[in-house]
């Protein structure tokens, strides 16, 4: 089914709807990114009520502007996932440690119980989880600072 066999909607109480060229429509779809930090628009599945695959989509921008607008409104609310761009300061280079970060959301501090909670996605990309649950993206070592890299490699 490609892009223009199905049109994304909103109803009255602001759930996403899914129409099929059809006529046929699906209430309260939920969208998931197959790959949400190395490919965000590519892969992406559409999820009725009961849990299974209505519509997949190869590529997000391929999708008319206002039902990938609609999408994406609904991705940012489900998933929240700051990018850390500078470690300032960690509190103990032993864990549990308090890190004291700046995101792409601003300034925050994060606990790190287990070194184990950093994990390694490729070479250069990493995934924080914190004492919260709260996972951190760190998209690429080698460009951040070298304060933030001296302190991140203490504890890789």
């Amino acid at each position: 089914m490609s892009p223009g066999d199905f049109d994304i909607t909103r109803n009255a109480a602001g759930r996403l709807v899914l129409t099929r060229a059809s006529g046929e429509a699906f209430d309260n779809i939920v969208p998931a990114r197959a790959f949400p930090v190395s490919a965000p628009t590519q892969g992406l599945s559409l999820f009725g009520e009961d849990g299974h695959e209505l519509q997949w989509i190869n590529n997000l921008d391929e999708l008319p502007a206002a039902s990938r607008a609609l999408i994406e409104m609904e991705l940012a609310q489900r998933e929240f996932m700051p990018e850390i761009i500078r470690v300032n300061q960690v509190s103990s280079y032993a864990t549990p440690s308090v890190w004291q970060v700046a995101t792409n959301r601003g300034a925050t501090e994060l606990l790190l119980k287990a070194e184990d909670h950093i994990r390694r996605l490729t070479h250069t990309t990493l995934i924080i989880t914190d004492g919260h649950g709260v996972s951190f993206l760190i998209r690429d070592i080698d460009s951040m600072d070298g304060h933030s890299r001296k302190l991140l490699d203490r504890f890789l």
